[in-house]
C-alpha cells in the first residue's frame, strides 16, 4: 500500500517543477511503484483474479504513458526508465 509520505517522496523525487504533482513521469513512477507493491501479493495469492485485473490496467497505464513520452521526449524516457529500473 502506498502511504503518504510514500507518494510525497516519489512526486518530489520525479517532478520537473515544484508545483508539478501531474506530469507523466510522476504518474508513471507510481504506478511503477504500486505494481512493483501488487507483485508480492500476487506471489502470496495466485488465485486473486480480481485484483489481477487491476494489476493489468496500471501496466496498460503505464505502458501508454510510457509510449507517450517515447514519442515526445526520447531523452526524457531514456532516463526515466533507467531511473525506475524498466526494461527497455
Amino acid at each position: 500500500m502506498l502511504t503518504v509520505e510514500q507518494k510525497a517522496q516519489i512526486v518530489k523525487d520525479f517532478q520537473r517543477t515544484a508545483t508539478d504533482t501531474g506530469s507523466s513521469e510522476v504518474q508513471i513512477a507510481l504506478l511503477t511503484f504500486r505494481i512493483n507493491d501488487l507483485t508480492g501479493h500476487f506471489k502470496a495469492n495466485p488465485k486473486d483474479h480480481h485484483s489481477r485485473r487491476g494489476l493489468l490496467k496500471m501496466v496498460s497505464a503505464r505502458r501508454r504513458l510510457l509510449a507517450y513520452i517515447r514519442r515526445t521526449k526520447p531523452d526524457t524516457y531514456r532516463e526515466l526508465i533507467s531511473r525506475l529500473g524498466l526494461r527497455k
